[in-house]
């Protein structure tokens, strides 16, 4: 399945929430699950600097909402959409919940990368392609035409905080 151009425009919002976060002072990612039917269901930004709770990642609320709010058919159905790939604690929450699709701006490995080249640490956990977390998941991403967007938002995030 390839990136259609509805994927594009929930992808933009998750750029947009990813802008948010960094203007509220928390690293720039933002994520949004829709129904099956096109329909947004909740929508998230990261929040773990302004609460101080590191679990606080917008993949990892909007599976909290899922096991909450929809059933498993409803999950299933349904496609997360988020500005950079879940990290390992977000993927295997995707999973236990039973949610369906993702599809992500920046990868992992990009954002990796980017972070490195700005001289942050590496994170304490190691990232791996949501694939290996959960493989049977379909996963599409990263999207070349928004990465920079999300690449400029780590850059501002970062010298932000110097």
């Amino acid at each position: 399945m390839a990136v259609t151009p509805d994927d594009l425009t929930h992808l933009r919002r998750c750029v947009e929430l990813a802008a948010e976060a960094v203007e509220a002072g928390d690293e720039p990612f933002g994520s949004v699950l829709v129904a099956a039917d096109g329909s947004v269901l909740a929508e998230d930004r990261n929040r773990e600097r302004t609460t101080g709770d590191p679990t606080r990642h917008p993949e990892f609320e909007l599976a909290r909402w899922a096991a909450t709010n929809l059933t498993p058919p409803e999950r299933a159905a349904a496609t997360v959409f988020t500005s950079g790939e879940h990290c390992a604690m977000c993927a295997a929450a995707h999973g236990w919940v039973g949610l369906g699709r993702i599809v992500y701006v920046s990868s992992a490995e990009q954002t990796s990368t980017w972070l490195a080249e700005l001289g942050v640490p590496a994170a304490p956990v190691r990232n791996h392609p949501i694939r290996e977390i959960v493989p049977a998941l379909v996963v599409e991403g990263p999207v070349p035409d928004l990465a920079e967007e999300v690449r400029a938002l780590h850059h501002r995030f970062r010298v932000a905080r110097r």
